[in-house]
């Protein structure tokens, strides 16, 4: 395992990769903000749920575990996740011109000064921030 230079990227690709292969659950390291977009993809049911699990002789660090959500045709709940700022090109957006992914169809993950939100609450609360990542 190599360490990646961008943890969110590798939760974002991780997802990603759990939902080609159709698995039920997928295993993350934990992060405060990777459990932060984890509980924004709960709220706007992109996932079932989250749960952190302590660290254990395999594991060192503590776990994230995402359990995946699909329709009952096994149609995933998520059909893109794309990382917007890296740690090479840092994207921030003020309160004004936060992103509308899809037309406001997806979610866009801002991490602001209030703690991560989505777009629609950093709009309606005034704040602008570090645009995450975006989820449609």
């Amino acid at each position: 395992m190599s360490a990646s230079t961008d943890p969110i990227a590798d939760f974002l690709t991780r997802i990603r990769n759990a939902i080609q292969a159709a698995h039920e659950t997928v295993d993350i390291p934990s992060s405060r903000l990777k459990i932060e977009c984890a509980r924004i993809l709960s709220e706007q049911g992109y996932i079932d749920s989250y749960s952190t699990e302590a660290p254990n002789a395999e594991h060192p660090g503590e776990l994230l575990r995402v359990n995946l959500k699909y329709t009952t045709d096994r149609r995933s709940a998520i059909s893109g996740l794309k990382r917007v700022s890296r740690p090479g090109r840092r994207t921030y957006a003020g309160s004004g011109e936060i992103p509308k992914v899809l037309g406001g169809m997806g979610t866009a993950i801002i991490s602001t000064s209030r703690g991560v939100m989505t777009g629609h609450e950093a709009r309606n609360a005034g704040v602008g921030g570090e645009v995450v990542a975006h989820i449609w």
